[in-house]
Parts: C-alpha cells; sequence; structure tokens
C-alpha cells in the first residue's frame, strides 16, 4: 500500500497516503480536521477551524510577489463511504487501502477518496513547499461537501482575501470547468400503522445486487441500473401474480450515489414461493438483457427467512410501490446550448421502509433554477399522490460560467504551453462548491480542475497515475504566473 508515496509527484502521492489513513467520511470529520491543523503547524503556515468545521490555512506570498492577486485553493475533506458486500471495514476507524493496479490508484474492497483527497493532498503540498513562487495563498478545505456542501454553505463572510478560486475537484484532466449544477434533496415520508403477518405465509428476502452504482452527477446520463427503481418493477409484480406483501426495504445509503443494491422482505402463501423464485429468475433475465453493455454481474437473490409478525397495510403499500415506480429517475434533458451536458436530472437515491415508518430520498440536480423547481414540483406531485409528506433540504444555485474569465485564460494558455494541446472547456453537472461560495465572494474568478479520477462514489473508484504530475506541473506554474 505504501508503494504509492513512491509514485510521481512524490509530495502528492505522499501527502495522499497520509490522507487514506486518517477516516473521514462524510458527518464524521473530527479526525481529519485535527490532522489538517497539526500538518499546517508543522509546514509552518497559519491555519484555523471556522465555525463551519471547514480548515483554512493562509501561507504569505514569496519576496517580491506580494502584490500579485491572492489565489484561494480549494477541495472538500470528506470521502463517500461505500464497501463491498463482503468488506468489514469501518469507515470511522478504519485506514483506507490504497493499492496500484496497472495505471490507477484504487482502493481494496472501499471507495479511494481520491474525490477529493488528491485536491486536498495538491494543497498540502503548495503548503509545505517552501522553494514555490506564488503571490499570497490560502487553502479552503470545506466540511461535509458530499452531504450538502455544509462547509461551504455555513462558510463565513469576510473569511477568505484572495481574488482567485482554484477548485480542486474535477474529475478529468486537461478539462477546465467553468459553470455546475444546483441541487437540492427532496425526502418524502409517511407513517403507517403495520398490520399481523398472515402466521401461515412464507417469507423471503429478495436482493438486487451486483450494479455498478456511480456518481449521480457525472454518470447519471449513461444508463447505468438503480437498483431500486429496478426492484420495485420485481415487487409489483410479485404483489400482483404471487399475492405478495410488502414487509421492509432497504436501498441505497448515499444521496449523491446512484444505489447499486437493494433489498425487500416479501411474505407470501407457501404455495407461491416456487413461483416467485421463477419470477425472479425471469426479471434477472431481462435485467441482464436490457443492461447489457451497461451492466455485468447483476444478481437477483431469493432467500427464505423468517416471517415478521407484522408487515405494510395493503393499501400504504399500494401507494408506496406507485409512488416508486412514478417517480423520476435519471435525465431529464439535456442543456439545449450543451447538447452533450445534462442540464435536469433526479436520481432516488434512499429507500428505508420498515417498522411503521416509509421514507423516500432524492437528490435534484439542474444548472437553471427553474427547471430545478419544475423537477422538485414534479416529484412532490409524485409522492402527494400517495399521501407522503415531502419536505426539501440543502438547495443550492448553479454556477453560471463566465467563458471570459482571466484565470480560465491564463490556465489554458500555461497548458498549451507545458504540454502542446488545447485545454477543453467544460459544464458540469455534478455540482461543485463553487456556486455556492460565489454567492458569498461574487468578485471570485473561479475555474475548477484536477487529476483523471473515473467512478467517484463507487468501489470502483480510481485514480490515473499519469495524469496527477502534469497537473501538479500546471498548478505550480500557474501559480507563479497570475
Amino acid at each position: 500500500m505504501s508503494e504509492i508515496k513512491n509514485l510521481k509527484p512524490a509530495c502528492i502521492w505522499r501527502n495522499f497516503y497520509s490522507l487514506t489513513q486518517v477516516p473521514r467520511p462524510s458527518g464524521h470529520l473530527e479526525k481529519i480536521q485535527q490532522f489538517l491543523l497539526d500538518f499546517a503547524k508543522q509546514a509552518g503556515v497559519e491555519a484555523f477551524k471556522d465555525p463551519a468545521g471547514n480548515i483554512v490555512m493562509r501561507k504569505p506570498a514569496s519576496p517580491g510577489m506580494e502584490q500579485k492577486k491572492g489565489v484561494i485553493l480549494q477541495a472538500h475533506m470528506d470521502m463517500v463511504p461505500q464497501k463491498t458486500p463482503e468488506s468489514t471495514h469501518n469507515f470511522e476507524t478504519d485506514p483506507i487501502e490504497p493499492w496500484i493496479d496497472g495505471e490507477w490508484v484504487k482502493a481494496k474492497g472501499t471507495t479511494l477518496g481520491a474525490d477529493n483527497g488528491l485536491g486536498v493532498a495538491a494543497i498540502m503540498a503548495v503548503m509545505e513547499d517552501k522553494t514555490l513562487c506564488h503571490g499570497p495563498v490560502e487553502a479552503l478545505i470545506t466540511a461535509d461537501e458530499e452531504t450538502g456542501m455544509y462547509g461551504a454553505n455555513d462558510l463565513p463572510e469576510g473569511e477568505l482575501h484572495g481574488d482567485i478560486l482554484l477548485n480542486l475537484d474535477s474529475e478529468t484532466w486537461g478539462k477546465f470547468v467553468i459553470g455546475s449544477a444546483g441541487g437540492i434533496d427532496v425526502t418524502a415520508t409517511l407513517e403507517y400503522k403495520e398490520v399481523e403477518t398472515d402466521s401461515d405465509d412464507a417469507a423471503v428476502k429478495v436482493t438486487l445486487k451486483g450494479l455498478r452504482g456511480g456518481h449521480s452527477g457525472l454518470e447519471i446520463h449513461e444508463g447505468r441500473g438503480n437498483a431500486n427503481k429496478m426492484m420495485v418493477r420485481f415487487v409489483r409484480e410479485a404483489i400482483e401474480s404471487c399475492d405478495a406483501r410488502l414487509t421492509s426495504w432497504h436501498g441505497g445509503n448515499m444521496r449523491n450515489a446512484i444505489p447499486f443494491k437493494a433489498e425487500t422482505v416479501l411474505t407470501l402463501p407457501k404455495d407461491n414461493v416456487p413461483a416467485l423464485r421463477e419470477l425472479a429468475d425471469e426479471w434477472l433475465k431481462d435485467f441482464t438483457d436490457q443492461y447489457k453493455n451497461i451492466e455485468s454481474g447483476i444478481e437477483l437473490l431469493v432467500e427464505d427467512v423468517e416471517t415478521p409478525t407484522m408487515q405494510v397495510p395493503v393499501e400504504i403499500q399500494d401507494n408506496l410501490v406507485d409512488a416508486i415506480y412514478a417517480c423520476h429517475d435519471g435525465v431529464v434533458r439535456m442543456i439545449p446550448s450543451y447538447p452533450d451536458v445534462v442540464e435536469t436530472s433526479s436520481n432516488l437515491a434512499i429507500i428505508d421502509i420498515a417498522d411503521g415508518k416509509a421514507a423516500l430520498k432524492i437528490l435534484a440536480r439542474s444548472s437553471r433554477e427553474d427547471m430545478k423547481d419544475y423537477i422538485v414540483n414534479m416529484l412532490q406531485s409524485c409522492f402527494n399522490m400517495a399521501g407522503m409528506k415531502v419536505e426539501t433540504a440543502g438547495s443550492y444555485g448553479g454556477w453560471d460560467p463566465n467563458p471570459q474569465s482571466p484565470i480560465l485564460h491564463l490556465l489554458l494558455k500555461e497548458y498549451k504551453e507545458l504540454f502542446a494541446k488545447e485545454g477543453i472547456i467544460q459544464v458540469d453537472h455534478a455540482g461543485l462548491e463553487c456556486s455556492v461560495i460565489l454567492g458569498k465572494y461574487p468578485h471570485l474568478d473561479v475555474v475548477s480542475l484536477g487529476p483523471t479520477m473515473r467512478s467517484p462514489h463507487t468501489t470502483t473508484e480510481r485514480a490515473l497515475i499519469s495524469t496527477v504530475e502534469p497537473f501538479w506541473q500546471l498548478l505550480t506554474k500557474t501559480l507563479k504566473e497570475v
């Protein structure tokens, strides 16, 4: 594992390895916050934790460069905690186990945390390097970006002093992001009184797994399977043809990740269990065919379990299943002026139904506020018909592109000089903290960049080794030339 410390540039990979050894799942950041404060003290730079839980560092300008514009380097400290079904990893206590697989760095059985650990590692490398030439540099390492951008949303006004913001949370090297979508969390809930299960009925646990999952912003347009939306198709037919009843449902665990696994417990007459198993086999064939060339290794498993004593009332069950079936998931439309970029989407991320409570959680995204309102109203209408209470939270606006950005054109110029290639300007559907920070610091000139990563928010997350060194070269040259 420690071999990644020997990759080039060593200054980034060494710091990234250190980050993998510190637990930092969203919502549990005390250890990483203290780690960053201790690092800054050792590096001899000013640092503090602000009221929002962000870590701010300040490094003075190199001699003679005090009059240059100040640059803020920004990344987020938390990581998405996803693990394979067989993994026993505890994200609150255990280190990540990174390893080198050919051209890529991956993690054993978990997310890697390169999103956004490589950005944080690059900031650490800048802060500790006494040989770099630059104007005033600040670091803003935000808290809980993955669960609602809480650190950015609660960032105090007047805390930052710089003129330029370089967000280091993009995931394709050579592409410079100048705009991103806004988002909002939509939660639909319902409380119900459970009813007794027929004591003569059998019970089965149905598990749908083996899907790729993925980032609900970057990969929502790829047609990947959503475990919740696939499961509802099976459950609905099981109710209709096998007289099944719903006892519980648990699918997905992160609002910004496409769910790759869902489990339901169903009760049904004992004589109907063989028919339900045949139905599962038929649906597995259908799913395998429908998602060929997109998904591989889909599993739909049926196993006998002890019959629960209580279950969902039939009228509530039918309303919930209808709502899940009707809930929009995936792309709503593309940006008319950027037809390769998703404008509006929703991700049916989490379903929890058990013990008299039902909760469905969706992350809706759009680069237009009016279309964000549209998708929220669409979801609200769907769930209202099922008698559910709908609430929204964590709304953040989109980041409007500025093609005339001076820092963008400097980056493009330096990129071409260094690598003899043209950089690509991009607008992302993924949400970036830039929009939130710009709301508090509207004077900032902002661009997002980073080395190449693939499949963030999944256990196949990986970082392309060959892109990290040129990323460092461009970052340090740009700091010098600002």
